[in-house]
């Protein structure tokens, strides 16, 4: 059987991972289709060497564009390489223009598709991604969800077949790079002590391509960094042109003497060794995923408008604050790990400090990534609504003894019996978002449905 995964951005590259090595292990051929819209070197080919990922099998090469402009060069393309290829079905990933290129080259030609991260929902439909997703969703044939939440939303729309809860490969890459990372390492490769940093990662359109919105995350963002606190910024090629088109003059809390850095930025990019220092924020190109994964786990906190870092941040056990107005990832909201606080300036810096207990009342800060598990399932709760998290904590819901415990920088849930044959080690540990085991759900599942025909 032969499948044709295609991927474009630096998160597909990401999740193809473990998918890829599970379609070798079971015996599936897999094509893969590079549509090139992340192009610069950081964002695709670095990442492609670091993970061993398998060389793509074309490159489309499509670079950046308009939004319609950018699909209809990956479609036309696209049908010439599926007419070619003939596969038994198509896999896309995420909420990107690659993603709903892929869907709909597919579905045009009457190949199934199956799409992981189905039923994410910002309810926001000024967002491309939201677009892409909701169209992805309605003419896929398999639509892997990674959370009852995703289910739900996938049910409101009268979209009940073929949608299967595997949880998130994410979860499973995070389980096998974390234990690889040398995380002294990395930090002193950034000049950062672990836990005495602010992580920053801006790259959504709505953050972007909004002046307002983005000259407040910035002016935060200097503001935080003149309380001594280090932050280290990795600019994502399209942050850095909207900093460009920023009138410069408005930015309020950047100190004189770093006044000129900050215009000498902005007017040549980064040098040569790729790190521009202002004060204690440094701006960096952006990182390896290596790189990513140990700033986030030696990060006090991460400020992100990212839906992948805003999961990273909670496999590794650090909490975020989610600088939109809205997010997909709404359960880590609700059991009180990522705060979303919208682009507002005040309120992040009030946030960080807090984090980082600068002139907060002890009492008033909550510096633990969970406060409670106030809201798993709805109404999963400790008896006393505490949730120590530094140590392994059992407790009783529904009749099924549940221990939290944090283990190698990541928060798992064991669940006993409730997940079925406790002689399989891998069954014993459970998060919002899986039990580690989702690309071998993913790849068995196809496997099942292109075998049943």
């Amino acid at each position: 059987m032969k499948l044709v995964t295609i991927v474009g951005a630096r998160p597909q590259f990401i999740k193809s991972v473990v998918v890829s090595e599970e379609l070798q292990k079971q015996g599936m051929r897999e094509i893969i289709i590079h549509t090139g819209q992340h192009y610069d070197t950081n964002m695709s080919e670095t990442f492609f060497q670091e993970l061993e990922l398998p060389k793509p099998d074309y490159y489309l090469g499509v670079g950046s564009g308009l939004h319609g402009e950018q699909t209809g060069k990956m479609l036309l393309q696209l049908e010439k390489i599926l007419l070619k290829e003939k596969p038994d079905m198509v896999l896309v990933y995420g909420d990107t223009n690659s993603t709903l290129a892929g869907a709909l080259s597919a579905t045009k030609l009457h190949i199934p598709v199956a799409h992981i991260e189905a039923g994410l929902r910002s309810f926001n439909k000024k967002m491309p991604e939201e677009i892409n997703r909701i169209l992805t969703d309605h003419i896929s044939t398999l639509l892997f969800a990674p959370s009852k939440t995703a289910v739900q939303n996938l049910e409101r729309e009268g979209i009940v077949e073929g949608v299967y809860k595997v949880g998130d490969v994410m979860f499973d890459v995070t389980l096998k790079y974390l234990k690889q990372i040398n995380l002294q390492k990395i930090l002193k490769k950034f000049s950062l002590r672990e836990k005495e940093f602010l992580l920053v990662t801006i790259h959504r359109a709505e953050n972007t391509d909004n002046f307002e919105n983005l000259k407040n995350i910035l002016e935060a963002i200097f503001q935080i960094a003149n309380y001594r606190i280090s932050v280290i910024f990795p600019v994502h090629p399209r942050t850095f042109k909207a900093f460009q088109k920023l009138k410069i003059e408005k930015i309020q809390p950047i100190k004189k003497e770093n006044w000129n850095k900050f215009v000498d930025f902005l007017t040549k990019g980064f040098p040569k060794e790729g790190v521009v220092q202002i004060g204690n924020l440094q701006f960096r190109e952006p990182v390896s995923y290596f790189e990513m994964l140990g700033l986030e786990k030696g990060a006090k906190v991460i400020l992100t408008d990212s839906g992948g870092v805003q999961k990273e941040s909670y496999f590794v056990g650090t909490p975020a604050i989610v600088a939109r107005n809205e997010t997909e990832w709404i359960e880590l909201v609700q059991i009180g790990f990522n705060q979303l606080i919208g682009p507002k300036r005040d309120k992040i810096v009030q946030s960080v400090l807090k984090m980082f207990q600068l002139g907060i009342p002890k009492e008033e800060i909550s510096h633990k990534p969970f406060k409670r598990l106030n809201n798993l399932d709805k109404n999963l709760k400790n008896d006393n609504n505490q949730t120590p998290f530094d140590k392994s904590k059992s407790f009783i819901f529904q009749k099924k003894e549940i221990t939290i415990k944090k283990e190698g920088g990541l928060i798992t849930y064991n669940l006993g019996s409730h997940l079925g044959d406790s002689s399989d080690s891998k069954k014993n540990f459970y998060n919002i978002y899986g039990d580690g085991t989702t690309a071998f759900q993913i790849v068995s599942i196809i496997n099942n449905y292109l075998k049943l025909g």
